[in-house]
């Protein structure tokens, strides 16, 4: 499993000792979703928990700004998901490998 380090006043994420270069928005947008880990909050719930307010309907900056998160983790540890998407719902941060490489350590196996 990979190593993941969060440090909150510092406003940085490790992934295996690498720094993700987050902005300040970005890094509380994955804050808080790895502080609930295998939850899935809604754009709501991440909106309150970012912005401090209630979401204006039609409001995209949720899924803009874990669009940003997910690239940059990609970036720095391209063999892992660490957000996955719940249609109509939200999001929920459970780091795991990535499809492709499921496939690929099998296909290393047989």
């Amino acid at each position: 499993m990979i190593q993941i380090e969060i440090r909150p006043t510092e406003y940085q994420v490790l992934v295996g000792g690498r720094r993700v270069p987050f902005t300040v928005r970005e890094f509380q947008t994955f804050h808080c979703l790895a502080a609930r880990p295998d939850r899935v909050l809604t754009r709501s719930e991440i909106y309150d928990c970012v912005w401090g307010g209630r979401m204006a309907q039609r409001d995209r900056s949720v899924d803009v700004f874990v669009r940003k998160v997910r690239g940059k983790l990609a970036d720095v540890c391209p063999g892992f998901v660490f957000v996955h998407t719940h249609f109509g719902i939200g999001y929920r941060y459970a780091p795991e490998p990535a499809p492709v490489a499921v496939a690929a350590q099998l296909s290393v196996r047989a």
